[in-house]
C-alpha cells in the first residue's frame, strides 16, 4: 500500500537521505525545513503519513506535533517523530503531545517501513470515516465532540503468561484504566470478542504463539478494530517488525517503563474512542438517510430501493409483491383546527398502529405528508387487502388523542391496494395503481380499501 508522506528536517542531507529511502519503495514524498511550513503544507496537501524531527530551531517537533494534532483538518494526519535522543522523557513527551511513533537516528529502514505500513492502514481507516465527520460539520453538527474523547477508563486486556510481568503492568495501569489479565490464548480471543478498548500482548511469549494471537485478533469480526499494543523484546527486530506487519498498533519494549506504558496506552485508547466516534456518526447518518425523523418509520428513498428489488425478484420468478398506498383523511383540517403539533401527534401514532398491524418482514413507510406505504413481499393481493382493512378499522374505531390527552379525534384513511402483475410489472406501476385506488375510495366518501387488479 503506498501513500503520501511530508518529511520534515532542518537538516537538507537528512531530507535527500530520507526522501530517497521512501521513493524507492515507492512512496510520495513531499518536504520542508521548519514546523511552521509543515503545518501550512500538512493543512493544505493532507499527507498520509508526516515523518518529523524532534530537533529543529524555532518551533521543535514537540510543538508542531501538538499543533498539528489541535487542528481538526489535520489531527487524524499519523506523526512519527524522528529523533537523536533515545531517552524515556522524550518519548513521554513526544507521546503526550500526540505523536503517534518514533524512530530513532541512525534510522533502521526495515523498522521504518514496517512503522510507515501499519500507520498508512490505520490513515486509510480514518480518511473512510473523516468524510462524514466533515458532513456532520458541514450540516452544523457538534464534530469537534471527538477532541473532548478521554485516554483514561479504557477496559484493557493483558494477555501473557508471565505473571510478575502481567500483574506489574496491571498494577500500573489499574489507577486510570480497568485492567484483566488473561494467560491462556484461546481465552484471551474470547474475551478480546467483547467491549476492550486495548489489547496488550506479549508476542515474546514462551509459553504461547502471540504473534499468532495477534493475527486471530485482526481475523476476527468482534475483535479486528481493537487497538494492540505488542510487548516485545528490543532486540528480536524479526518478531517485532512482524508484529507491525501482522495488524499490532504500537510497540512496547521490556523491559516496561511506567510512564511510557501509560502514554501509549492513552494514545491508543483516546484513538479507539475517536475512530468508534465516527462510526457511530456514521451509523447515524446512515440511519438518518433512509428514516424519517417525525415517524421513525423508513422513508421514500428507502422504500424505492427495496421496492425496486423485491419487484426484480418477482420478475425472475419469485414471489408477488403488494402495495398499500394509504392516505390520512382531512388531514388539513386536523392542523387548520388543531395545530401543526397536533397533527404530528396524529402522524407519529398513525405510525406506531400502522406498524403493529402488519407483519414483521412488511415494510411500512412514510411517502411524504400524511400519505404512507406499505411494501408487503410474498403477498398476494388477497391477502394484502385483508390487512388493508385490518388497517382501517383499527384507526377509525379508536380515537386518536392529542394534546397531552384533552382532545380525541376520530381519524379515517383511504387505502389502495396492488400487487405485482407479472414479469413484466415496475414498482412505478405497481405505486401508480395503488394510488389509484386510494383516489377512488376518497371519491367514494372515504375511509374505504379498494384494491386496484390492473
Amino acid at each position: 500500500m503506498t501513500a503520501r508522506i511530508l518529511v520534515v528536517d532542518d537538516v537538507e542531507t537528512n531530507v535527500r537521505l530520507l526522501e530517497a529511502k521512501l521513493t524507492l519503495e515507492y512512496y510520495d514524498v513531499l518536504s520542508c525545513n521548519d514546523g511552521a511550513s509543515a503545518l501550512t503544507i500538512a493543512a493544505r496537501e493532507r499527507p498520509d503519513i508526516i515523518l518529523l524531527d524532534v530537533m529543529m530551531p524555532g518551533m521543535d517537533g514537540f510543538e508542531t506535533c501538538r499543533r498539528l494534532k489541535a487542528d481538526p483538518v489535520t489531527r487524524h494526519i499519523p506523526v512519527v517523530l524522528v529523533t537523536a535522543l533515545d531517552g524515556r522523557d522524550d518519548k513521554i513527551r513526544g507521546l503526550d503531545a500526540g505523536a503517534d511513533d518514533f524512530v530513532t537516528k541512525p534510522i533502521d529502514d526495515l523498522l521504518l517501513f514496517a512503522r510507515v505500513r501499519s500507520l498508512v492502514r490505520l490513515k486509510a481507516v480514518m480518511d473512510e470515516l473523516r468524510d462524514r465527520e466533515e458532513s456532520g460539520r458541514r450540516m452544523g453538527v457538534d464534530a469537534d465532540g471527538a477532541g473532548r474523547l478521554r485516554g483514561s477508563g479504557g477496559r484493557v486486556l493483558i494477555v501473557d503468561d508471565n505473571e510478575s510481568q502481567a500483574n506489574r503492568i496491571a498494577d500500573q495501569l489499574a489507577t486510570d484504566h480497568r485492567p484483566v489479565i488473561e494467560a491462556d490464548p484461546d481465552k484471551a480471543l474470547v474475551a478480546a470478542q467483547g467491549l476492550i478498548d486495548l489489547i496488550i500482548v506479549n508476542v515474546s511469549s514462551s509459553g504461547f504463539d502471540g504473534l499468532r494471537l495477534v493475527a486471530q485478533i485482526r481475523s476476527k469480526e468482534g475483535s479486528r478494530r481493537a487497538p494492540i499494543l505488542a510487548v516485545v523484546d528490543p532486540a528480536d527486530r524479526p518478531r517485532l517488525v512482524k508484529a507491525l506487519e501482522l495488524g499490532a498498533n504500537d510497540i512496547l519494549t521490556k523491559p516496561v517503563d511506567p510512564e511510557e506504558l501509560a502514554a501509549r496506552g492513552r494514545t491508543q485508547i483516546r484513538r479507539k474512542r475517536y475512530t468508534d466516534f465516527l462510526r457511530q456518526r456514521l451509523d447515524y447518518s446512515l440511519e438518518m438517510a433512509v428514516t424519517d425523523s417525525l415517524t421513525g418509520l423508513h422513508n421514500r428513498r428507502y422504500m424505492a430501493g427495496q421496492l425496486q428489488t423485491m419487484v426484480n425478484r418477482t420478475g425472475q420468478g419469485g414471489d408477488p409483491v403488494a402495495v398499500l398506498v394509504i392516505d390520512i383523511d382531512h388531514f388539513k383540517a386536523v392542523n387548520d383546527g388543531f395545530g401543526h403539533d397536533a397533527g404530528d401527534e396524529v402522524l407519529r401514532e398513525f405510525a406506531v398502529r400502522l406498524a403493529t398491524n402488519v407483519r414483521a418482514i412488511d415494510l411500512p413507510c412514510r411517502h411524504g405528508g400524511e400519505e404512507f406505504v406499505v411494501v408487503m413481499p410474498g403477498t398476494g393481493l388477497e391477502d394484502a387487502v385483508m390487512i388493508a382493512d385490518r388497517i382501517r378499522r383499527d384507526v377509525a374505531t379508536t380515537p386518536f388523542r392529542i394534546l397531552d390527552g384533552d382532545e380525541h379525534l376520530t381519524i379515517t384513511v383511504s387505502i389502495g391496494v396492488a400487487a405485482t402483475l407479472g414479469a413484466d410489472d415496475s414498482p412505478d406501476a405497481l405505486i401508480k395503481r395503488a394510488d389509484e385506488g386510494v383516489y377512488e375510495a376518497k371519491a367514494r366518501g372515504r375511509n374505504k380499501v379498494i384494491a386496484r387488479a390492473a
